[in-house]
């Protein structure tokens, strides 16, 4: 009996009722699962019409090729042949990797130290550069530089010795004025211009000692020097190319900072004195209390000190990062400048040895001492609050949160009110010795780049983005 389908014969046998036909059951039932119908009649047909057939088990016979020895012994040998060649082939494949394994090993191993020694060259040229001052002084020819020890000369320590034991010993019983502004008369400033736009895309103003005397840089290395009291521009002052990025006054004298490196001093509207001891852009002046030595910071990195008696630049101290903003502490023996990689390095002036760092979020957008001699504010670039540093403690003591972006902060003399302002307004936060507690007295919406805080606090002048001037009285 042979299978109708497959043509072999079947290990179980069926027949079907209808066509009589001997079938493999596994292969019919299939076929009836998918057709319902017989396939060599094509009638209906269902598993009902099939029958078992009993039969003798059928032992089917071994391959021709299988059915003698000579044939078996060459079917093992072909095995083996091909298991010979795998095992071959694997291990060929096993010694390429290895080997492209040891070379990978290699060349990590390789990569590490190179990484390793540019990383020491790394910091050690790093560490070479902090201690490598510049200064300009040097030939006749003006063009050589000469590089010296960081410190200042012994006549500017002792001025710098002499100035913080007189201010120190007297800081702390320094009463306040009675006239002195109290947070009554801050809450009542109200902003009136006095100045239309003359500077467009000014960056900073500064107030002299009188308090009449507005000086405000331009984009086009010009600054002007504008009275209050006679409400018009009385100086016009060029700083040379590149726009104005910073000013302050010496005593009577006007100082400017430009974006191609220069800073020059002006008496009475004429040169004074000029300096490009910095390799690019000067970011921020700053002025020692004892009125004798001026600071300059820069992108090159380096911060410069100035003998303003002699007009001379007197040291040029390197850090690691871009400097973006200066201030000397109340005292005079500290200097602050804050770096792009967002630290505050405090300097010794008489030494120039870096005595303490501050570490930030962000790059440095300005910093100021607080006149109390302990306290050190600051603010990273797009930033809407203030960091509060004890120098005392090293660490930072409060947050004060202003709610908008701020570009310039100002403390007061007393130390009780810090001045915030930004694109989005200003506000003045007070705080208070006797509850130690934080207060916003005042806030005004007027967009402002730099402010001032004029005579006795009892006004604030604000530069605007667009130049103009408004005095909160």
């Amino acid at each position: 009996m042979l299978c109708a389908i497959s043509g072999e014969a079947p290990q179980i046998p069926v027949v079907s009722r209808k066509s009589g036909n001997v079938f493999e059951k596994r292969l019919i039932e299939a076929y009836i699962s998918e057709n319902g119908t017989d396939p060599v009649t094509n009638e209906e047909l269902s598993t009902d019409d099939l029958i078992d057939l009993k039969s003798a088990r059928i032992v089917r016979p071994r391959p021709p090729t299988l059915t003698s020895i000579p044939s078996l012994l060459s079917v093992f040998q072909t095995e083996w042949d091909a298991l010979t060649l795998e095992t071959y082939t694997l291990r060929q494949q096993l010694a390429q990797t290895r080997q492209e394994l040891s070379t990978a090993l290699y060349q990590h191993d390789a990569a590490v130290r190179v990484i390793a020694r540019l990383s020491r060259e790394r910091d050690e040229a790093r560490d070479a550069l902090s201690n490598v001052t510049v200064n300009s002084m040097g030939a006749g020819n003006g063009d050589a530089m000469q590089v010296d020890g960081q410190g200042l000369p012994d006549a500017l320590v002792a001025k710098v010795e002499a100035t913080q034991d007189k201010l120190s010993k007297t800081r702390r019983k320094r009463a306040v004025s009675e006239d002195w502004a109290t947070a009554e008369i801050v809450e009542t400033l109200k902003p009136k211009e006095i100045l239309e736009s003359v500077y467009p895309g000014s960056r900073s103003i500064a107030l002299d000692s009188s308090g009449d005397l507005i000086l405000v840089g331009g984009t086009d290395g010009v600054a002007g020097v504008f009275s209050i009291s006679q409400r018009q521009m009385i100086q016009t002052l060029k700083g040379g190319s590149g726009r104005i990025t910073d000013g302050l006054w010496a005593s009577h004298r006007p100082v400017i900072a430009t974006s191609s490196g220069a800073v020059k001093i002006f008496d009475n509207g004429s040169d004074a004195g000029s300096f490009t001891s910095h390799a690019g852009e000067v970011t921020a002046l700053a002025l020692h209390p004892s009125g004798d030595i001026l600071a300059s910071v820069g992108v090159d990195k380096s911060y410069v000190f100035y003998d303003i008696t002699s007009s001379t630049p007197v040291t040029q101290v390197y850090t690691n990062s871009v400097l973006t903003a200066a201030g000397f502490h109340p005292d005079g023996h500290l200097f602050a400048a804050g770096g792009s990689d967002g630290q505050i390095k405090v300097f010794d002036v008489r030494s120039g040895e870096n005595a303490a760092n501050f570490d930030l979020a962000g790059p440095l957008q300005c910093l100021a001492f607080s006149e109390n001699g302990t306290w050190l504010a600051a603010v990273t670039k797009g930033d809407a609050s203030i960091s509060i540093w004890d120098l005392r403690k090293a660490a930072q003591v409060k947050s004060l949160e202003i709610g908008s972006e701020i570009s310039s902060i100002r403390w007061d003399y007393t130390g009780q009110f810090l001045l915030a302002a930004g694109p989005s307004g200003l506000a003045v936060q007070q705080y208070s010795k006797a509850t130690k507690e934080w207060s916003e007295p005042m806030r005004s919406g007027a967009a402002s780049v730099d402010v001032q805080w004029g005579p006795r606090a009892r006004s604030i002048f604000s530069l605007g983005p667009d130049g103009s001037l408004t005095e909160f009285s």
